[in-house]
C-alpha cells in the first residue's frame, strides 16, 4: 500500500473526490487487492490472524497486517486481545462492516459472471 504524501496534488484531488462522492469514498476504504478478502474471510464469523492468514496463503504476514490495521482504523473490523499466555488476539467484521455482505455476495456474482464473458 503506498502512502501518498498529504501535500501532493494527487492527495488533494483524492481527498476532495472521496469528500464529493460516497463511492469514491466507499472504494478508497475497503480498495486495494486484499481487504474485500479479508472481509469476506470474516463474515462467517471471529478468526485469529494465523487463521486468516491460512485462508489467505499468498499474503504476505507484512500485507495482511497492514491491511487489519488499515480495516480496523476505517472501523470495518474489530481487533480484540485478550489477556491469555500467549497472548490470543481475534478479528471480526463490526456492525458496519457486517454491512459489506450483500456487498461482496453481489461483488462475487458479478465476478463469475464477468469471467464467463472473457
Amino acid at each position: 500500500m503506498s502512502k501518498i504524501k498529504e501535500t501532493s496534488t494527487n492527495f488533494a484531488n483524492k481527498q476532495a473526490l472521496a469528500e464529493e462522492c460516497p463511492e469514491a469514498y466507499a472504494a478508497h476504504i475497503i480498495g486495494g487487492q486484499w481487504a474485500l478478502v479479508i472481509c469476506s474471510c470474516l463474515i462467517n464469523g471471529k478468526l485469529r490472524f494465523g487463521e486468516l492468514k491460512r485462508l489467505l496463503p499468498n499474503i504476505t504476514e507484512r500485507m495482511l497486517a497492514l491491511h487489519l490495521r488499515k480495516l480496523e482504523t476505517n472501523k470495518i473490523v474489530r481487533r480484540t486481545v485478550y489477556a491469555e499466555v500467549p497472548p490470543r488476539v481475534e478479528y471480526e467484521l463490526t456492525p458496519i462492516g457486517y454491512e459489506l455482505s450483500p456487498i461482496i455476495k453481489q461483488l462475487e456474482r458479478w465476478g463469475e459472471n464477468h469471467k464467463k464473458l472473457k
